[in-house]
């Protein structure tokens, strides 16, 4: 009993009450709940101990006698324990991870400024053209059901390196395709590949960075998803003028080329489970004892369990639950108008005013201005929540994460009617391009409150929430570039944009109704958390 009385003085405890955001707390989506059975008690994750050690029973299935076994823990200020590295590492990694989700979201767009030469090129119409941004964004919710599973089977690293590398191969022959199907296929090929960096960097942040330190960088994440698409047809528009649309494509290769680089030679492994997996079994060959495991290696679910909870429960999420199923239609609404602004911007500006590819990229400026000055005021929500989280004990209400989507859920349609009703050939074309200031200044609130209040809702199976939220959201995102065309077509200028600030609008009462009575819902919820007041930890059944 002395080496456990060791292992657990002057030990450090980060208890996952899963309320992220809060001091001393753990991120429910940086756990492996998906992987471990009900009886893990998850110890190895939440604590730094002295002797870098844990001692648990187990029933032996052979002698049924209780045997024990050192969990092997981080130790106390462990240099090799990603939340004690430097300020300047973390950043460095943060920064690199951040820059990738910016790329990422950048090719998802940049291609939109060339779509019309590239139709003329290989003669087909420019709706079919738009399936170059259909099957990239469809990759987007298909590839995160396998890489964010597949991250907490190997780890964070090789995924990031290893799809990073496929879909800078798969961008070469894009560039020099011969044919519309090659184009379409490696398109698709490369947008499954690049969803896992996009699946992966919040579970970075969580990794490295402790909840109360995570305000600003969380912020710099927030924003690359948003800010990516705003200026990828502002570079686009100017570069398919100059140099074609095939250019659009070189560029992509090169800033994806550089990011591969980055992420593969400079940015190391930081998840947990992960680096105690590889610490037990340096131990185990160090000592030639197979006392030292991780929990994976006592308590892993079966195989059949693993996939059923992987690939199943987002869906049994999505349809059963009516938290998950209506704020993935609110997000879904959201994002599709990110899209659909890729093609509503060039019929405004290029076919009613007469404006040029890189004149029209021009006006998604005060989009990109209003996302950047959302994720300033990001740590300001923050520090917000955590006077509340005082206020409460530290066990704020889950609906008290939907405060800032309250008050900024009414940008989005303000935003649209101000681009609907200005644009209108004759007015200035100042009118239309500040309608995207206040759209981009509601997203990022109004993502963040969003995927906060699903992982405080569902806590141990927070990431299944977020997959279902993201396959409806992409699946919607991916679908809206085909019919906005015909909806500006037959509805006119005016009233297509107004149709989607009535639906903004329309969403507008889901924060408002959760917040009253999301209570009481999630107290008839099979699924969601209940508050244990004697143990917090809770598996996902």
């Amino acid at each position: 009993m002395a080496e456990e009385d060791l292992s657990r003085t002057d030990s450090i405890r980060r208890t996952p009450t899963y309320s992220v955001g809060l001091p001393g707390t753990t991120d429910p989506t940086d756990l492996p709940f998906r992987e471990l059975t009900e009886t893990a008690t998850m110890e190895e994750y939440t604590e730094e101990t002295r002797g870098g050690r844990i001692i648990k029973a187990v029933k032996s299935n052979v002698t049924g006698k209780y045997e024990d076994y050192d969990l092997v823990t981080f130790k106390i200020d462990d240099p090799e324990n990603p939340k004690n590295w430097s300020k300047s590492r973390k950043w460095y990694v943060t920064m690199v991870v951040a820059l990738t989700c910016f790329v990422v979201a950048f090719d998802s767009s940049v291609i939109t400024a060339g779509i019309n030469q590239m139709a003329e090129e290989f003669e087909i119409g420019e709706i079919v053209g738009l399936l170059t941004i259909t099957v990239f964004v469809i990759g987007f919710g298909v590839g995160p059901m396998v890489f964010a599973p597949l991250s907490e089977m190997i780890g964070r690293r090789p995924v990031y390196a290893g799809t990073l590398l496929v879909a800078v191969i798969f961008l070469i022959p894009c560039a020099v395709a011969k044919n519309f199907a090659t184009l379409v296929v490696c398109r698709a090929i490369s947008g499954i590949a690049f969803s896992a960096p996009m699946t992966l960097v919040g579970g970075t942040l969580a990794d490295m960075w402790k909840n109360e330190e995570r305000g600003v960088p969380m912020a710099a994440f927030s924003a690359a998803p948003f800010l990516g698409p705003a200026v990828g047809p502002l570079v686009g528009g100017f570069l398919s003028d100059a140099k074609g649309w095939r250019w659009l494509y070189w560029l992509q290769l090169i800033l994806s080329g550089a990011i591969w680089a980055l992420i593969t030679f400079t940015v190391p492994e930081t998840y947990t489970p992960k680096l105690l997996s590889r610490r037990a079994k340096k131990m185990r060959k160090e000592h030639n004892n197979n006392r030292y495991v991780t929990e994976q290696d006592l308590d892993s679910r079966p195989l059949g369990e693993k996939l059923r909870l992987f690939l199943f429960r987002p869906f049994q999420l999505l349809f059963l639950e009516p938290i998950v199923f209506l704020f993935s239609v609110y997000m879904s609404i959201l994002y599709g108008l990110l899209y659909m602004f890729f093609v509503a911007f060039p019929i405004v500006y290029e076919k009613g005013k007469g404006y040029s590819a890189g004149i029209t990229g021009l006006m998604f400026i005060p989009l990109a201005i209003g996302v950047v000055m959302s994720a300033c005021c990001a740590p300001l929500v923050n520090n917000h929540y955590l006077k509340l989280s005082k206020k409460y004990g530290g066990k704020p209400p889950a609906e008290m994460r939907l405060i800032p989507m309250m008050i900024s859920c009414w940008c989005i349609p303000i935003g649209m009617f101000i681009f609907a009703w200005t644009s209108y050939p004759r007015i200035h074309w100042f009118g239309p391009t500040i309608g995207g200031f206040p759209v981009g200044f509601g997203f990022i609130f109004l993502y963040n409150s969003c995927n906060n209040y699903l992982v405080d809702t569902y806590q141990h199976q927070a990431a299944s929430a977020l997959a279902a939220k993201t396959f409806l959201r992409s699946m919607w995102g991916a679908s809206v570039v085909l019919f906005t065309r015909q909806m500006y077509s037959r509805l006119g200028y005016q009233w297509a944009s107004s149709l989607i600030a009535f639906l903004a609008l329309a969403c507008c009462a889901i924060p408002f109704g959760f917040y009253f009575k999301g209570a009481a819902i999630r107290k008839h919820s099979k699924y969601a958390f209940v508050d244990d007041p004697v143990d917090n930890q809770t598996a996902e059944k």
